[in-house]
């Protein structure tokens, strides 16, 4: 995830940008607003939010991502007021922030809840309105799956950590259920003039058994779109973000081909690779080596999202990679749980 520098004004690759935000709350802005969508889109009903619909809203975000990072105070209070705990909360929180203060398209409404007698048959996300005056309806997630596949891989086999989510049906729920929401009669009882546009909004990162990710060949499609051992499902974007996950057993062994320093990411920081500034206050203190890192996940029950870090030449702490390390009955139960 660490890109070259260049000028604001370039905007070829604006998610090298987060290398030049200072605050961790900016730069998960950034990555939300930047970072590639986990899905490729799905015709004819999935197509994917598109943020800009010029070249100029861009370089403007750029710009005004870059100021804000220079005085990030208002946004800070905004999500300390909104007492968030949960990580899709804190996505919600950032895009609606952006939304209604940023340069490119402008909220109109958030969390809508469409009712039938007095029956609740869902809520949109967001319903956006651009400058040339296309209204959006995007419906917003935020996710982390490990893949679970044993040789071809197929969406069903992304499982969340926890084994209590699964790709193939949260995007099953997203095309047949929240995104055709606008379109019901019903919503348009509730004063939105439309008609409005849906699209998925769908960030996160996937990660994969550690031999796998090492090879850099996950997540690929063959030329004739399908998939086999090493290769991700046909409706995954190739360009997601990315992790690895390891077993406790099998720690000791992936930890040592890593020169790093350990440290366990709460939830909520689950978003932008993090970085810690010279000079902030230092996160040494939760750093630890490989051994003493297994010692602490030993007192967890389920899987844990951990990060390495080393120093560059200006003192920063960079992260290197994250992941999950889990139980290791966890393989078996990912598997299981693919195939239900």
């Amino acid at each position: 995830m660490n890109a070259a520098h260049g000028p604001v004004a370039d905007a070829a690759a604006p998610v090298a940008r987060f290398d030049l935000l200072r605050d961790a709350v900016v730069r998960d802005l950034a990555w939300l607003l930047f970072s590639p969508d986990l899905l490729r889109a799905q015709p004819p009903a999935g197509g994917l939010a598109h943020l800009f619909e010029t070249p100029a809203e861009e370089v403007a975000t750029i710009a005004w991502l870059h100021a804000l990072d220079a005085g990030p105070d208002s946004l800070h209070r905004h999500i300390a007021a909104s007492r968030i705990t949960r990580l899709g909360r804190y996505a919600e929180c950032l895009l609606g922030w952006f939304l209604q203060h940023g340069p490119a398209a402008r909220l109109v409404a958030a969390n809508v809840a469409l009712r039938r007698a007095g029956v609740t048959l869902g809520e949109c996300d967001f319903l956006v309105e651009t400058a040339s005056g296309r209204r959006l309806h995007w419906e917003l997630a935020v996710k982390c799956y490990l893949h679970a596949g044993d040789g071809r891989s197929q969406l069903a086999d992304y499982v969340g950590p926890n084994l209590q989510d699964r790709f193939d049906l949260k995007l099953a729920h997203l095309l047949d259920h929240q995104l055709p929401l606008s379109a019901r009669e019903e919503f348009a009882t509730l004063g939105h003039r439309g008609p409005w546009e849906p699209a998925m909004f769908i960030k996160g990162w996937l990660f994969y058994g550690a031999t796998q990710s090492e090879t850099g060949e996950t997540g690929e499609t063959g030329e004739t779109g399908e998939t086999g051992p090493g290769q991700g499902a046909p409706q995954v974007n190739p360009a997601h973000a990315r992790g690895w996950w390891a077993t406790r057993a099998d720690w000791p062994a992936f930890s040592a081909t890593q020169a790093a320093v350990w440290k366990v990411l709460p939830r909520l920081e689950w978003l932008a690779p993090r970085r810690y500034e010279a000079g902030e206050p230092s996160p040494q203190t939760t750093f630890v080596d490989a051994a003493t890192l297994l010692v602490q996940l030993e007192r967890q029950t389920g899987p844990t999202m951990v990060a390495s870090f080393a120093p560059d030449d200006a003192g920063r702490w960079i992260e290197q990679s994250r992941g999950f390390v889990v139980p290791d009955d966890w393989p078996r139960r990912g598997q299981a749980f693919a195939r239900q």
